[in-house]
């Protein structure tokens, strides 16, 4: 639950400044989502280690359990609806311990998030432990409150009905099959958004809200289905205080949340090897107009490019000292020019600048690049500069 906004998960934004340790954890691949987050000293950001994100996933799980089971339980007609109590803790959980790490609280996208790469899987078992813990420390306080209470009784009572079940354990009565079905879904859709409202085309200072509304409206559909699971420890925490048919219907609520989990994750892992950019083969670097330093092309005879977009001599022969026989413009051994970039050559490589063909009057490199400048848009030196 990489990394992350969304917090941008540690390693997700660690690798923003050296190619990553990890919004979304990107970890070791470089493509940084949100997982997991990081912290500012001596003006480098430094990406927390995996116990303190461990422990941000452990608090940030208290905090949602322990707010949204107790409204479950003890809420009232006149009280908010739990699914909104959830809501809102996801949503100040994650801007509270986000940045930290990543904020999932939550084991279905903790696991979404390291099959999309936003998350390193030697991350997953701490984070999964630590939100394990939570939840059941958060249920285990709720017990003793109750406990301490004389005038409460049956509290196995008040833990069965905050719990998630089907069959004759669903509020609705609805079947297994429906039950794993339409959780599976809601999770996929709620782990979707998650990856999708930390990544870094995102407004990642929106995605706590994002998700928490989602989480909201989810349980809201749930609740008669399922009593509203989502989340593996949300279920685990209550079944283990409630009747022994939580615990036999538990397998449940973790089978259908993680693969659900898995299932968004591969859609974003999938929507984000489609959308990479790549190099359309013989195209040289910048001859779209920008300067990438991911398309930049290292070699030696990078700057042997002869001047394209109108800068290139189109008299016929080369005048002497390095100037070209044109009717106004001068220069091709000095610099060349790219669709919206210029690029001085080094002398050496003066040498290595093509004869023209005496015949079109410029060279294939400049006729290449030329026509892709052609359009209504273009401010290339040929349609400024002077009339031959």
């Amino acid at each position: 639950m990489t990394q992350h906004s969304i917090a941008p998960d540690p390693e997700s934004r660690a690798s923003a400044q050296s190619t990553e340790q990890g919004i979304g954890d990107s970890s070791a691949q470089g493509r940084g989502n949100g997982s997991e987050g990081g912290s500012w000293r001596d003006g480098e950001l430094r990406a927390p280690g995996l116990l303190a994100r461990s422990v941000a996933e452990g608090i940030g799980s208290f905090f949602v359990i322990l707010a949204g089971l107790g409204a479950t339980m003890l809420a009232t007609e006149t009280s908010i609806q739990p699914s909104l109590v959830f809501g809102f803790a996801v949503v100040a959980a994650m801007i509270a311990f986000g940045h930290v790490s990543g904020g999932h609280f939550n084991p279905a996208i903790t696991f979404g998030s390291a099959i999309a790469g936003r998350l390193r899987w030697g991350s997953v078992a701490p984070y999964v432990l630590a939100q394990v813990i939570g939840a059941v420390a958060a249920s285990g306080l709720v017990w003793l409150a109750l406990g301490a209470n004389a005038q409460l009784t049956g509290i196995r009572t008040f833990f069965s009905s905050a719990s998630n079940g089907f069959g004759e354990h669903s509020p609705a009565q609805f079947p297994l099959t429906s039950a794993f079905l339409l959780e599976v879904v809601a999770t996929a859709l709620l782990v979707a958004v998650f990856l999708g409202a930390g990544s870094r085309r995102a407004r990642r200072d929106l995605a706590p809200f994002a998700v928490g509304l989602t989480v909201a409206g989810l349980l809201s559909f749930l609740l008669p289905v399922t009593n509203g699971a989502l989340n593996p420890v949300r279920a685990t925490a209550s079944a283990i205080f409630a009747d022994p048919w939580a615990l036999e219907q538990l397998w449940l609520f973790w089978a259908a949340p993680v693969i659900g989990g898995v299932i968004a994750g591969l859609v974003i892992r999938s929507t984000d090897a489609w959308g990479s950019p790549s190099i359309t083969a013989g195209r040289s670097p910048g001859s779209a107009g920008t300067a990438d330093a991911r398309d930049a092309v290292d070699t030696p005879d990078a700057a042997a490019i002869p001047a394209t977009a109108g800068t290139a001599g189109t008299a016929g022969t080369a005048g002497p000292a390095g100037t070209s026989g044109t009717a106004g413009t001068t220069e091709a051994a000095e610099t060349t020019e790219t669709a919206g970039t210029t690029e001085t050559a080094r002398p050496a490589d003066a040498a290595a600048i093509p004869a023209q063909d005496n015949h079109s009057g410029r060279n294939d490199a400049a006729t290449f690049f030329d026509a892709a400048d052609e359009g209504p848009d273009s401010a290339s030196p040929r349609s400024s500069g002077p009339t031959r």
